[in-house]
């Protein structure tokens, strides 16, 4: 999905700057006088962003003489001129970039990545990413993911979940739910003293993975794999989507999510769960590190109440684009980043990775936020996210939580809907 969840924060960290940093020591393997130019748009104190740092200098010592030009790029930046930069010869040698259909499977699509399958088998990345998790970094000839051929690394992971401020649950005298019947009858009691339940973002992705989230809970693999994947004609009209737009809209009408954050962005909805004026946030795992260090309440976290699906993938992953002058060294530094090093940093820094000894991840939040994820994959119960089918759809899923949220009819909403995905979808 739209990286722009991460928050309006991280995208004004993430200015545009560039880093020159010298390799020296360890064996370099004849790449003395080269240069590895690398992009990607995590920010220094994230978890992701502490694990690159930590690979770049492994890369360093394994490689003396090369040049390592890191340039720490926005998500928007990156996503709005990748076209333009993969096809010039200012193309970096490694990237990370959004997955899914409009994004790594356009370029793919394209003729702009690498085809890495080789470099997968040969270096056993393979086998240390979960099959729901390889969906997204391969894909076919048309671009669709889920394909044969491997055109992105993810070395995290990611998901929603929703996060309790459990000093709230006891002041109200509210039990915190495990099940969908038990999240119901928690929202009516907040809301029968006067507190609005869920914390909410009508103008970028939160409402709208409200909506996919309670269609989901109606649905199953198959009808996932017919709107993600064109395995059989998607309807957007059908029972499971029309209650969750039905639901979701009566949440609003109910208190449960408040109709005023019809224009809220993501960070607005984060930094007020994180202050503590609301009970529940559903939301990423990305957002587990900000709560993690700045929340001054007792809380938690637990996919959604008797999920069997939930919205979640491998994280964005690192792409070699076709102009890249040094290939091998892109792949030499993917493969410190799979490496258990790099991957029990992430953990312990609030990330979600792919290949780390469990044991060496000692907070016991992030070991539960990490087998939760697990869990999730192992019972394919990963469904990725509402935007991801076709290039566009994401600002159309923005337009279509806000009418909902402003009484629209479910049944209008998700009739044009309907006819921007049929419009995106490949013929």
């Amino acid at each position: 999905m739209i990286r722009a969840r991460r928050g309006a924060a991280l995208l004004a960290a993430l200015a545009t700057a560039s880093l020159t940093l010298s390799a020296c020591g360890g064996d370099d393997g004849g790449a003395a006088g080269r240069e590895l130019r690398l992009w990607h748009y995590e920010a220094p104190d994230s978890a992701m962003g502490v694990a690159w740092n930590q690979a770049i200098e492994e890369f360093k010592s394994t490689h003396p003489g090369v040049k390592v030009t890191f340039e720490e790029k926005g998500f928007e930046q990156i996503q709005k001129t990748a076209q333009m930069v993969l096809n010039s010869k200012d193309a970096p040698d490694v990237m990370e970039y959004n997955k899914g259909n409009a994004t790594t499977g356009l370029l793919s699509r394209q003729g702009l990545l690498e085809d890495l399958t080789p470099e997968v088998t040969k270096r056993g990345w393979d086998k240390m990413i979960a099959p729901g998790v390889q969906v997204t970094a391969k894909y076919d000839a048309k671009g669709t993911m889920g394909g044969d051929k491997w055109f992105g690394v993810p070395n995290y992971a990611e998901y929603l979940q929703v996060y309790y401020n459990k000093d709230l649950f006891e002041k109200h005298g509210v039990k915190v739910p495990t099940t969908y019947d038990e999240l119901v009858s928690a929202m009516d009691a907040f809301v029968g003293k006067g507190v609005t339940p869920f914390t909410n973002a009508g103008s970028e992705y939160m409402a709208h993975q409200f909506v996919y989230q309670l269609a989901l809970d109606k649905a199953d693999r198959p009808w996932v794999d017919a709107y993600q994947r064109y395995t059989t004609k998607a309807n957007l009209t059908d029972q499971a989507w029309t209650a969750g737009a039905t639901t979701f809209a009566d949440w609003v009408r109910k208190g449960y999510v408040a109709k005023n954050s019809v224009g809220l962005k993501a960070e607005d909805a984060g930094v007020a769960f994180i202050s503590g004026k609301f009970p529940m946030m559903f939301s990423g795992s990305w957002w587990f590190g900000r709560v993690a260090k700045n929340a001054k309440f007792q809380w938690e976290t637990a996919p959604w109440p008797g999920a069997k699906l939930t919205l979640g993938s491998g994280g964005n992953h690192w792409v070699v684009p076709k102009g890249s002058k040094n290939k091998q060294l892109a792949y030499d530094f993917i493969d410190i980043t799979m490496k258990k090093k790099a991957q029990n940093a992430l953990g312990n820094g609030g990330g979600v990775p792919v290949a780390a000894d469990a044991s060496a991840v000692t907070d016991a939040k992030a070991k539960k936020l990490i087998s939760d994820f697990d869990a999730l994959a192992k019972s394919d119960g990963l469904a990725y996210y509402p935007d991801w089918p076709v290039p566009g759809l994401y600002d159309k899923w923005v337009a279509a939580g806000q009418k909902l949220m402003n009484g629209t009819a479910p049944a209008e909403v998700l009739g044009g809907l309907q006819k921007d995905y049929d419009g995106g979808a490949p013929k």
